[in-house]
């Protein structure tokens, strides 16, 4: 946006991710499908491969060892080819499968030693599972699909009915809740079975490869409903890909998995900066950083500023310091008013003009995560830095030309050190 123009980008989800406690936890988790699993285990630990396993004694070692955590508010994807283990492992989070070995806690409770009446309990009350094919109830209209899980906990039907109607606004659907699912495209379907999920008001959402059989077009839209739904509701999601564009698009954090193993866990910068080894260098080696690097990850500190009381003197003596060709100007709490350049300050002093006759208003902002594809297209058009600026307009920092180039450069830098 500019400061007198209008917001051309919209501010990513703020995720709750500053609590101390995870609301998941899962240590050393290992799950074998096959006879034997203690002796493919022991295979494992003796340095056989998952194929050499099978090929041994029939066994699959589907998970091995896999360990990680969740906080309240973050979107975690798990992320891997065919075969990697990513929706085993999210199937024995809420125990659709058993685990052979590890832990499994959910805000503390360890699902893997409940009773059946205790895990039905637990995934009424805290955990919400949204499949790749729906999982619509076909003799039922679209507001009790939605409505579903809130008469399984015994809520009255009006209450329960005002919930559904309320999501189904939510996610889009307004006016669809007296339609059956089979006059529903996919893409509206897998809106029923999201809002779903967020009327009974559950703390997790398990989402297994949930836009993956939806047209592109119709993808992207789920991706972007889902991400201002979590902007407004800030649910924890653990989300099963293996779209690396759908993990860099929604996840906060990415688990890549390879072999029933989690090979990296990282921020999505961190997975395509710094790859850990060869394979995940391999993943990701075709990537294109500027949808990945943010206003954050390239701006500099925006010193030195003016302040708006100052006249334009002080304004031309700081730019003189500091040999730069233009300055911000900013209010007492550094909230951003725009910018002056030598020029104009020269020209003010010797014709005894204020800042308020030099100072220019239509500068480009963005927020700190903005994506840095988005900001080259804006700085090409522009003859100043970007002014990077939180929700109160308050000046966080600059960029400009050359530290894209410099940041872009530097990453590549990094990726080929690591090859």
């Amino acid at each position: 946006m500019t400061l007198e123009g209008s917001v051309i980008f919209e501010k990513l989800p703020v995720e709750n991710v500053t609590s101390l406690q995870p609301i998941v936890r899962v240590k050393g988790l290992t799950k074998v499908f096959g006879p034997d699993p203690g002796k493919a285990l022991d295979l494992r630990r003796s340095g056989c491969s998952k194929q050499e396993i099978h090929e041994k004694i029939g066994a699959t070692l589907a998970l091995n060892n896999v360990s990680f955590e969740v906080m309240p508010g973050e979107t975690f994807v798990l992320m891997g080819l065919s075969g990697s283990g990513k929706s085993t492992l999210l199937r024995c989070i809420n125990r659709l499968i058993d685990p052979t070995e590890g832990e499994i806690r959910i805000d503390g409770e360890d699902v893997v030693r409940m009773s059946h009446e205790e895990l039905r309990a637990i995934r009424r009350r805290k955990l919400g599972m949204i499949f790749q094919n729906f999982a619509l109830l076909p003799h039922r209209t679209v507001l009790e699909n939605v409505a579903f899980g809130l008469e399984i906990q015994g809520v009255p039907e009006a209450e329960r009915r005002k919930k559904a109607e309320e999501m189904l606004r939510m996610v889009g659907l307004d006016g669809y809740g007296a339609s059956m699912p089979s006059h529903l495209s996919g893409g509206m379907k897998q809106r029923v079975g999201l809002a779903r999920a967020l009327t009974s008001d559950l703390e997790v959402l398990l989402m297994d490869e949930a836009f993956s059989a939806l047209d592109p077009l119709i993808r992207r839209e789920m991706q972007d409903e889902l991400l201002d739904l979590q902007q407004r509701l800030g649910k924890t999601i653990i989300f099963v890909t293996h779209d690396l564009d759908e993990a860099l698009k929604l996840g906060d954090r990415i688990a890549l998995m390879k072999d029933g193993e989690i090979v990296q866990i990282g921020t999505p910068e961190e997975i395509l900066t710094n790859p850990k080894n060869a394979y995940v260098e391999k993943f990701v080696a075709d990537v294109d950083l500027t949808r990945v690097l943010s206003a954050s990850d390239v701006m500099r500190r925006p010193e030195p500023v003016a302040r708006c009381t100052a006249g334009p003197r002080v304004a031309l003596h700081l730019m003189e310091e500091y040999d730069i060709t233009r300055i911000f100007v900013v209010t007492r709490q550094r909230l951003l008013r725009g910018l002056v350049t030598l020029d104009d300050a020269a020209g003010a002093v010797r014709e005894g003009k204020e800042m308020a006759d030099i100072l220019l208003t239509d500068v480009s902002t963005v927020p700190p995560d903005a994506s840095l594809g988005d900001i080259i297209a804006l700085i090409v058009e522009s003859p100043y830095p970007v002014a990077v600026t939180d929700d109160t307009g308050r000046l966080e920092g600059v960029i400009s030309r050359g530290a894209i180039l410099a940041a872009l450069a530097r990453k590549e830098g990094g990726n080929h050190a690591t090859a």
